[in-house]
């Protein structure tokens, strides 16, 4: 006599099931993604994605996809997008909008007075953020010999460490290639840049260690990682040629760059400065972020 109740309730629980199947297609990719994202992320990396890279979203909504990901920083933001990035609990990784321009910087003293008090104002409004790192750069050598050109950096950014020092900011000059990208540009070797932070002798003045860079203008890029990280405050990534996604495509194995700087008790944030040629931006960015996480 019971059966026929029985077999309806089970009938029900079985279309119930459907139902729920049938309408799984409807849930955005992106959160079911973000969820498996999320699980398998190590902890050992701190991600960051530069800005620019992905004009074609606003800072929002690369905010909004970036923390999906598990990303927690956005690097190369200035004061107008911080109120944004505290909207959706990320950090500032490298805070920018104290330079004149990439290629005038702190080796030609011309640009001494105007860059010393926009970093003096900067340093503030950073630290006043509660944020860390204050990108600086050389600028280009117009015909400098390069050890004038550090000696005037030292000149110039002494004027400012004491007041970084002072609000615990960290001044980080950024190593470009100039032989594809930033022809001309000073700061283009590891050497350089290192002996400028040994003559300033501050512990806030580091160097970007952009991989992307280093390894056009140098290669050996994990002996430099392992000998000289005590230098680096900072990393970029990209894929080699081209500047493009790092998977498969390119000549760099970033697992092993990542571990590389795991292994040197870095705790500071590695941020994806690759510019995507494929259709989906926001799925290379996952990948990349996939690819760091060792």
């Amino acid at each position: 006599m019971k059966q026929p109740s029985n077999r309806r309730k089970i009938i029900k629980q079985i279309l119930a099931g459907s139902a729920v199947v049938a309408a799984t297609p409807f849930i955005p990719s992106v959160a079911s993604s973000t969820m498996e994202i999320n699980k398998k992320l190590k902890g050992n990396i701190n991600h960051s994605v530069c800005k620019w890279c992905f004009d074609g979203l606003s800072l929002e909504e690369l905010c909004i996809a970036a923390k999906k990901m598990g990303i927690t920083a956005i690097d190369l933001v200035g004061p107008a997008g911080w109120d944004t990035l505290k909207k959706y609990g990320l950090d500032s990784s490298m805070c920018n909008g104290a330079e004149i321009s990439l290629v005038k910087g702190w080796n030609d003293p011309q640009y001494h007075a105007t860059l010393i008090e926009n970093y003096t104002k900067h340093i503030d409004l950073v630290a006043d953020a509660g944020y860390k790192n204050l990108i600086c750069f050389s600028g280009n050598r117009n015909g400098m010999d390069d050890m004038v050109g550090l000696k005037n950096c030292v000149t110039g950014l002494q004027k400012i460490m004491a007041h970084a020092e002072k609000r615990g900011v960290v001044i980080i000059m950024e190593l470009f290639n100039s032989r594809i990208d930033h022809k001309d540009y000073m700061c283009d070797k590891s050497a350089w840049g290192i002996e400028l932070c040994k003559q300033l002798g501050s512990p806030n003045f580091k160097l970007l260690y952009d991989i992307y860079h280093m390894q056009i203008n140098e290669g050996d890029v994990i002996r430099s990682i392992q000998q000289h990280h005590q230098y680096f405050g900072h990393y970029h990534t990209a894929g080699v040629p081209g500047r493009h996604e790092i998977d498969e495509t390119q000549e760099l194995y970033y697992p092993a760059i990542m571990r590389a700087i795991v292994a040197t008790g870095y705790k500071g944030y590695v941020a994806q400065e690759f510019i995507p040629v494929a259709e989906d931006k926001l799925s290379s960015l996952k990948k990349a972020i996939q690819i760091c996480d060792v």
